[in-house]
């Protein structure tokens, strides 16, 4: 069957279309994204402004229109962080239903951490031992650990990249007594969290999705996106700890020229370096490897295991 597979987070507004059915691999058709950057549309009491809601709305109506055109059967429709935080939530999931028909299912922190630590490990297979799962988006950071396709541990932070930097980074560039401060908060953060992994033992395999990490894996020397999903991709915590100074000293647009790095991330892309550094450090993660598959490919995975055979 043709599945499509709407993501509305904190950043885009990303409708995946896949041929899938079960006991195969899902094989993408088709992608239609927008940056919409949801978190930066928040008003000083958390909820999403006229202005960012109209947008939402338009945005959703033309990836319904995608789905449409492209045949599918059936769209998955789901929000995260941004969504779920504000506090007008309620009013701006009824507008999105009652004028493009789509019913958003708002997902907590933690399904989101299942999710994903599902993805990855249908990625890598049993082989792969205990995971240990780290996902960086845009509102939210999701940390989930297991040796089954449910974690035993999940979490999620909120960590995210654009929530960070519009709260934390004011400055182009970022004036070092914030990074500093951002620094601070991130480790107290993910600290907390520590001990509740630590009881399960260390891990065999530690996964990284996402685009934070994908693009901090590029800079430092990973293959690019078009040399293919099966190239492994890996970041060492060695070449972290050296490009998050450099990447302080940038302005965004001298972050935008690095490989890989996008010009509507590489504003965020200083405040998830210091969060996949500092996850690195407290887990003593030396290296990590790229997963091509997120929360997106879980939700489809989930929805494949529960069709009727």
């Amino acid at each position: 069957m043709r599945l499509g597979v709407l993501d509305v987070g904190s950043n885009t507004v990303h409708l995946l279309v896949v041929d899938a059915h079960p006991g195969a691999r899902p094989l993408p058709a088709h992608s239609h994204k927008a940056e919409l950057r949801l978190a930066e549309l928040l008003d000083p009491a958390g909820a999403i402004g006229p202005e960012g809601v109209d947008k939402l709305v338009a945005v959703i109506a033309g990836a319904a229109q995608a789905a449409e055109d492209k045949g599918c059967e059936q769209v998955l429709s789901f929000a995260t962080s941004a969504v779920r935080e504000a506090t007008n939530a309620d009013e701006v999931l009824c507008r999105v239903r009652e004028e493009t028909g789509v019913e958003l299912q708002v997902l907590s922190g933690e399904e989101e951490a299942r999710l994903t630590f599902l993805a990855v490990r249908r990625w890598f297979g049993w082989s792969a031992g205990k995971l240990l799962v780290l996902d960086i988006g845009g509102g939210s950071l999701e940390i989930g650990y297991g040796i089954d396709e449910e974690p035993d541990a999940a979490v999620s932070l909120p960590l995210g990249a654009g929530r960070l930097t519009n709260g934390w980074l004011p400055g182009d560039p970022a004036d070092p007594a914030d990074v500093r401060a951002l620094r601070r908060h991130v480790r107290a953060q993910i600290a907390r969290t520590v001990g509740e992994f630590a009881r399960f033992g260390a891990p065999d395999h530690v996964v990284a999705t996402s685009k934070t990490f994908k693009q901090l894996a590029r800079i430092a020397g990973a293959a690019r996106s078009a040399d293919g999903l099966y190239v492994q991709r890996d970041l060492t915590r060695k070449s972290l700890e050296e490009w998050v100074p450099k990447l302080a000293a940038m302005t965004a647009a001298e972050r935008a020229q690095l490989p890989g790095v996008s010009e509507g991330r590489a504003g965020q892309l200083l405040a998830g370096a210091l969060v996949a550094e500092g996850a690195m450090d407290l887990f003593g993660v030396d290296e990590l490897e790229i997963c091509p598959w997120a929360l997106r490919e879980g939700l489809i995975l989930r929805r494949l295991d529960h069709l009727p055979s």
